[in-house]
């Protein structure tokens, strides 16, 4: 299974080398050292991040800490909340600036369970990864170095890849071999620069900009919220933050100035200076500052993350943008989550290789869209101001498709889909389902609420077994396993579907029975999620009330092994006040004959079943996981 139970030929050995413990190296390595591997973690800085840098955690990724249990220890430090974000312009008569009007960050047509932004510094967030990297036996080696590495999967086809690393004052040096090299350490990665993969800058522009947090003293009214400034001495974003903080962005040059130089600096006291003015007839002063920094920031993205699947970039090595939309950490914990679950799904023996060839078209994909929109989302804010109009059409939550909704409307609507992390959808491959697929059946719905390569949906749902009221889509935390959603509709109805569908599951070479755990006959009574197989957890959603429901009745035993991940649909939403079975409608499934949705371990739907009577909705399934499992599946289900 996992390397937990692999011996490594000596301490020298690992299964992943990573360089550079900001947010896409810890994500990595955390998801990596909780599902057993063997990981050589090093980092160039002396101390985790003091203070600074990254900021934003954006809805999704809010999300996706809850369900890795991170979420708490984050917001035990009582970090800012954006729920709207302010736009501040010249006034039509006189000077100064006037509130243009206000939005949500997060609307209501965006179905997010956390509609705000997240704003702390990153040296926080990193620490929780930290300690989570401790229970698990991994620790980050610092400040250490890499310097050299090859990668040959001919002269050793197990551990491939040798990497030599070094203290950064010279004094101590390592030589490792490992399966896998990642490089997490940034826009100017060594990593990348060895491999000679060149970035591509999509915007020929270029900003300076100045980044300031600080404690201040002002009477500026929205300096609590998250605003765009505009006035006529400049442009200003203020981020509120943790600790009564405050952060200013200030750009100080843009490549189109007649002087531009992309080394430009300003001092403390110029900047706090040019907010003064900025933000005129309002005053403020610095208590206190934190930290300053001024950098150069272009659109750039990596030519390749990958030259041959052994050694991988992600985060700043891949893409750089502007911070206005603080995307650049959440992104890095996308890349991460994707390339984590692959290798442990290629390293536990349930795929093939080839789905790490999905990394970099996936991720890819979403930081050309990020660079795109980022383009877009600068230009908007820094060539025209919008309206007051357009900033209430653009709150509102159901706007006209009228031909009149402008493009600053349509940007708006998009981009905070986006931003959000939940307008992020993967293209059609092995593991998000499409016509093209080798999967091919009658029972593969197509479905507009569930896209494969999309998010699965959040629903209310209540437990079967103690009637708590959960939120299904974090009932099963990220363990590295493909999660079995099986709406059952009603019991009256489905009662045959669903003994054919753990009958189809038992049979010995069905894609879930190929992949039973090794010490299934010692598994605790109480293991919830993965008693049969590491790699499959499996939902049972009832369109029922839950005192209609008896588990050892209405289901399979297989299927009631998980009883503590049984569910009612019972609960009611004002989207769906007509729904019976609020959960199933959400998922456009039929809340009599329900369906069976495969979500990937990264919370993205892969494919979605009809729920019938007979061999079907399993022979589905096996040519569905058939596509990428390192086994042959189905042909036992063929023979009898």
């Amino acid at each position: 299974m996992a390397s937990e139970q692999k011996q490594h030929p000596s301490p020298n050995h690992y299964d992943i080398v990573i360089v550079g413990a900001g947010p896409v190296g810890l994500m990595l390595s955390t998801c990596l050292a909780r599902w057993g591997y063997k990981i050589k973690h090093i980092d160039n800085r002396p101390e985790p991040t003091a203070t600074g840098r990254a900021d934003g955690i954006q809805p999704r990724s809010l999300d996706l800490l809850r369900n890795m249990g991170l979420k708490s220890a984050i917001m035990a430090h009582k970090p800012a909340r954006v729920y709207e974000v302010a736009f501040w312009d010249p006034p039509t008569s006189g000077k100064g600036i006037a509130r243009t009007g206000t939005w949500a960050s997060c609307p209501d047509f965006i179905d997010a369970r956390y509609p705000f932004t997240t704003l702390l510094h990153q040296g926080l967030i990193e620490r929780a990864f930290i300690a989570d990297l401790e229970k698990n036996n991994t620790t980050v080696q610092r400040p250490w170095t890499i310097t050299g590495f090859t990668s040959d999967e001919q002269a050793d086809p197990e551990y491939p890849v040798s990497v030599e690393l070094q203290h950064v004052d010279g004094t101590f040096k390592e030589s490792v071999k490992a399966k896998y090299l990642f490089g997490g350490e940034g826009a100017r990665s060594f990593v990348r620069d060895q491999l000679k993969i060149g970035i591509t800058h999509k915007d020929p522009i270029a900003y300076v900009w100045g980044v300031m947090d600080g404690v201040v003293k002002t009477d500026f009214p929205d300096i609590k919220m998250k605003c765009t400034i505009h006035s006529e001495h400049g442009s200003i974003m203020v981020i509120p933050r943790e600790d009564n903080m405050v952060r200013l962005y200030i750009q100080i040059a843009s490549s189109t100035d007649p002087d531009f130089n992309p080394r430009k600096t300003a001092t403390v006291e110029e900047v706090q200076a040019s907010a003064k003015r900025i933000l005129q007839p309002y005053s403020i002063e610095w208590e206190r500052v934190e930290w300053y920094s001024v950098y150069p920031i272009g659109q750039g993205i990596s030519d390749k993350y990958t030259l041959d699947h052994r050694v991988f970039l992600g985060g700043d090595a891949c893409h750089t943008h502007s911070p206005k939309a603080g995307q650049g950490m959440n992104t890095a914990f996308l890349d991460a989550l994707n390339l984590a679950w692959k290798i442990h799904a290629v390293e536990g023996g349930l795929a093939h290789k080839s789905i790490l060839e999905t990394y970099e078209p996936e991720r890819k994909d979403v930081a050309e869209t990020l660079l795109s929109f980022d383009n877009k989302y600068a230009k908007l804010f820094s060539q025209r101001p919008p309206s007051s109009n357009e900033v209430a059409a653009a709150t509102a939550q159901k706007a006209s498709s009228s031909a009149e909704e402008n493009e600053f409307i349509k940007t708006f609507k998009e981009s905070c889909s986006f931003t959000s992390g939940y307008g992020v959808a993967y293209k059609a491959n092995q593991l998000n389902w499409s016509p093209e697929h080798p999967a091919q059946s009658h029972v593969i719905a197509k479905s507009d609420a569930l896209v494969p390569g999309r998010l699965f949906r959040n629903a209310d749902v209540t437990r079967v077994v103690d009637a708590n009221v959960v939120h299904l889509e974090q009932e099963i935390p990220l363990n590295g396993a493909f999660r079995l959603f099986v709406f059952a509709g009603k019991p009256s109805v489905t009662g045959q579907a669903l003994k054919d569908f753990a009958a189809g599951l038992a049979k010995k070479n069905s894609f879930y029975s190929a992949y039973q755990r090794a010490d299934i006959d010692s598994v605790s009574h109480h293991e919830r999620h993965n008693p049969h197989s590491k790699f499959f957890t499996i939902c049972t959603v009832f369109a029922a009330k839950r005192n209609e429901i008896e588990i050892s009745r209405d289901l399979p035993a297989l299927l009631a092994r998980y009883k503590d991940n049984v569910y009612a649909d019972d609960r009611w939403s004002r989207n769906f006040p007509d729904a019976k079975a609020m959960a199933h409608a959400k998922m456009g499934l039929d809340e009599e004959r329900g369906g069976v949705v495969v979500v990937r371990p990264d919370g993205y739907t892969g494919v979605v079943v009809a729920l019938e009577e007979g061999s079907a909705t399993v022979d589905a399934l096996n040519a569905y996981f058939g596509a990428f499992a390192s086994k042959k599946l189905g042909e036992a289900q063929a023979q009898l």
